[in-house]
């Protein structure tokens, strides 16, 4: 009966607690180089996208690209109705021709035919006063002698009078003639051809803005309108995605990858570092870019505290597209000759954070350690063991102390 007992005893208990025993999985720790890499997910995003569009609106004459098309910056898109605006032009221009005519005319002055009509005009009113003063010298001794009236004698130096005031206005004259026009006069004078010409010049300016342009090179994403529509001025920042718009076409600019990453691994992350891009769309196929921009402020969704890092997207043959989601891998670097563990190995117990090492007899220790970067599978201990011990991935029944996650 007491072999029986102890034979029961030993298969349901001291068998079960040696194979769990034998099944105890550990790995040793060990120095090794740990390569840094950081994952993220990112999507395909040209680096500039505008909604191209007329300063004024219009009606489009011509469309000389369609969609898919690469353009240079500084290439012609379109032509808008410009005819209204030819007339204006032609009106602004001949009336700054006539204000420059003006203008010559008063640099110039009078011509010498209207000074030498002035001054035959001189001539005949000094010869007009010399006869009224001779009349009046004859008038003068007649009253004196009683020949004639006192009448007369006044009707003979009034004529005299005004004989002197034309000798003086027809002086005056001349002297205008031969002086030209008043600095003011000229004045006024450039100011109305600076007018004219400012008018041509903003009509002209109009004119230039119906000949639409690629602000920058890219590529036509979408088009909004055909020769004919009516269009209309639209943001430039306004999403290319739109299903309707007012403007002419979507420009896009070369693609970049824009991904979102992690709090804990963006100190990891510096201008120029390599990453790897691959698209689902192209299974088995990398494209290589790097880090062109980092933002400094970071976002929050759903609880998750994040960075915005843009990076270049080498894509000569263009075959990724705006839109695409892709996976992202960056290359931060490599720590050399450091202790390892496997991550599962690492547990928090009593508010610590540490690994069980195996013992040769007795049940696995707790060691306290401190962790450095984790990558992967792989964990970086910086303090806590020594590189000789055998950390526990598994724990037999009865044997692991109870793991206590954030002291709960």
């Amino acid at each position: 009966m007491l072999g029986l007992s102890y034979l029961t005893y030993r298969q349901l208990i001291v068998v079960p607690q040696q194979q769990a025993k034998n099944k105890v999985q550990t790995a040793l720790v060990k120095r090794s180089n740990l390569l840094l890499i950081v994952s993220a997910n990112g999507t395909v995003l040209p680096e500039r996208s505008v909604n191209v569009s007329p300063k004024t609106s219009g009606l489009l004459k011509q469309l000389l690209v369609k969609e898919g098309d690469t353009v240079q910056q500084g290439q012609v898109l379109a032509y808008m109705d410009d005819s209204n605006l030819q007339g204006q032009l032609s009106q602004a221009q001949g009336n700054l021709a006539a204000a420059a005519a003006n203008l010559q005319k008063a640099i110039a002055g009078n011509r010498p035919q209207d000074m030498a009509q002035a001054k035959a005009k001189l001539q005949d009113a000094q010869f007009a006063l010399r006869l009224t003063q001779s009349d009046l010298q004859r008038n003068r001794l007649l009253s004196q002698s009683g020949a004639i009236s006192k009448q007369a004698y006044d009707t003979a130096l009034t004529t005299r009078d005004r004989a002197q005031a034309q000798v003086k206005q027809d002086q005056e004259a001349l002297a205008l003639s031969q002086a030209g026009a008043r600095p003011e006069d000229i004045e006024q004078a450039r100011a109305q051809v600076s007018a004219a010409q400012g008018a041509v010049q903003i009509i002209q300016a109009n004119i230039n803005d119906t000949v639409i342009r690629a602000p920058f090179s890219g590529i036509v994403a979408r088009k909004f309108a055909d020769p004919g529509s009516f269009v209309t001025p639209t943001t430039a920042g306004s999403a290319v995605t739109s299903a309707t718009s007012s403007s002419i076409l979507a420009l896009a600019a070369t693609n970049q990858v824009v991904a979102d990453v992690a709090e804990a691994n963006i100190a990891q992350i510096r201008l120029g570092l390599v990453a790897t891009i691959q698209a689902d769309a192209y299974t088995g196929k990398t494209f290589t870019g790097r880090v062109t921009q980092i933002a400094t402020q970071s976002s929050v969704v759903q609880n998750v505290t994040s960075f915005e890092v843009k990076t270049s997207l080498p894509d000569p043959q263009h075959q990724l597209r705006s839109g695409m989601n892709v996976n992202m891998t960056f290359k931060a670097g490599e720590l050399k000759n450091v202790l390892v563990v496997p991550t599962g190995a690492i547990v928090q117990q009593d508010n610590a954070q540490g690994v069980f090492v195996a013992q040769d007899k007795g049940d696995p220790v707790f060691v306290p350690i401190v962790a450095g970067m984790t990558m992967n599978d792989k964990t970086e201990v910086k303090s806590g063991l020594t590189g000789t011990e055998q950390v526990l991935l598994s724990f037999p029944p009865g044997t692991r102390k109870v793991s206590k996650l954030n002291g709960s």
